[in-house]
């Protein structure tokens, strides 16, 4: 192993040993290496006269460029679009998402954590944490309802196994006594990685406080209970809560609960602010000890500069700059009103009696997607049918669940689109 993962490790288990037994062997043996980049990097506060480091071609004093691309992109001098970004992000731009966490929920203030570091959007954020904390056979615990991907980021890669809890309760309220159970029978293993996606996908729920609560006393048991968590908060939709839940990441919660208890928020710009494309989002580690931040930071490093080297410096600019909008909190609010009303015209097309028959409704009250228990008919042969015969794409998620993302058909359409789903279902029951 190299001497200086040895270091970085000898710095968390000398804080914190159940931190350190919660790293996979990969994330053990991560470091993030004294090389081209971090010579380039010094060489770019002290090297006044010439610098010969990093591989970028340079004229004019600034990065080399075609002005066939810059006229296109004028708003944005050449030096923050086309040298690499450090790997960890741009440092005001990690600045800032901090500072928004910290605005955007009450429970972070005052709390130490983590500066938060730049990943390729959400996917890459879960897949650095899965090759930090995943090897193979350990416990991934998750509800019933969850986004697909998982499976290939924790599963296929890093040959976790997924555990999972009901979601919904008798009174279609967040599970926890269920929760509670899947956190405890991990007792012997005495290590478990928890994924709680809120809102969720696909159900677009979002718990109310008084879940929350039971979350995190759950959590806190289970750790009492002697086993060590890695708990990542998967915050894709974060901000788009539309009815009484909670409206803060649980995150801020969990951080200084219990020493055995990890908190990692990954978010991003894509969802939350209508950026898809750009592949902009962050990893934040909820430790109030400065060195255990600092060794995950440069492990976290490690392995951005061992898969993707950095993430898009163009893009990571785009981001800061409507962060340091005046017009950004107006805009979002503009965008978040009409998902809101997408989401309470789906809830009153869905009151139509003669639906009752043939599908059940899971809660929702935040994000872009709400989903259908369908009565009677497979949803992937539905799904299929609707394609065929009504030209309506819907996603089946298992044999009974159908997701419809609203966020992605206009309020006037919603009636309509519900309508194709009542009479396909029709079709399919000979009714």
């Amino acid at each position: 192993m190299n001497n200086l993962a040895k270091q970085l490790n000898a710095d968390i288990s000398e804080e914190n040993n159940e931190y350190y037994e919660l790293l996979s062997n990969l994330g053990r043996s991560m470091y993030y290496p004294k090389g081209i980049l971090s010579q380039s990097a010094e060489a770019s506060k002290k090297a006044t006269r010439y610098n010969a480091t990093v591989g970028i071609a340079t004229e004019g004093n600034g990065p080399m460029h075609f002005e066939h691309i810059q006229k296109n992109l004028d708003a944005y001098a050449p030096k923050d679009i086309y040298p690499y970004a450090p790997p960890a992000g741009k440092p005001a731009l990690r600045q800032a998402w901090k500072e928004k966490l910290v605005k955007e929920n009450p429970s972070l203030k005052g709390k130490n954590f983590g500066l938060p570091i730049v990943t390729n959007a959400l996917t890459h954020g879960l897949s650095i944490a899965a090759d930090l904390f995943v090897d193979e056979g350990d416990t991934l615990i998750m509800p019933d309802k969850f986004w697909g991907n998982y499976n290939l980021t924790f599963t296929i890669r890093r040959g976790g196994k997924i555990e999972t809890f009901a979601l919904f309760n008798e009174e279609n309220k967040f599970n926890v006594i269920a929760f509670k159970e899947c956190l405890m029978a991990q007792k012997d293993k005495g290590k478990a990685i928890v994924l709680l996606n809120f809102p969720n996908n696909p159900t677009g729920y979002t718990p109310h406080a008084p879940e929350v609560a039971g979350i995190v006393s759950a959590l806190e048991a289970a750790a009492e209970a002697g086993i060590n968590l890695v708990v990542l908060l998967d915050d894709a939709y974060y901000g788009l809560f539309y009815e009484d839940s909670v409206k803060e990441s649980i995150f801020g919660q969990l951080i200084g609960l219990h020493r055995r208890i990890l908190p990692v928020k990954i978010d991003g710009a894509t969802k939350e602010n209508y950026v898809w494309g750009l592949r902009v989002g962050f990893v934040t580690y909820g430790v109030e000890n400065p060195a255990i931040a600092h060794a995950l930071e440069q492990k976290t490093m490690g392995i951005i500069r061992a898969t993707i080297s950095s993430g898009s410096h163009l893009s990571q600019t785009v981001i800061l700059e409507s962060l340091q909008s005046s017009e950004f909190e107006a805009e979002k609010q503009v965008k978040h009103d009409i998902l809101e009303k997408r989401a309470n015209k789906v809830k009153a097309v869905l009151a139509k009696e003669e639906y009752n028959a043939y599908w059940s409704v899971y809660p929702f009250n935040s994000g872009y997607f709400m989903c259908l228990k369908l009565n009677g008919v497979d949803a992937e042969e539905l799904r299929i049918h609707l394609l065929d015969k009504y030209g309506v794409g819907t996603i089946a998620v298992n044999p009974t669940d159908l997701r419809i993302a609203f966020s992605s058909v206009e309020e006037e359409d919603i009636e309509g689109l519900f309508d194709c789903i009542y009479q396909g279902m029709k079709d399919l029951t000979g009714e």
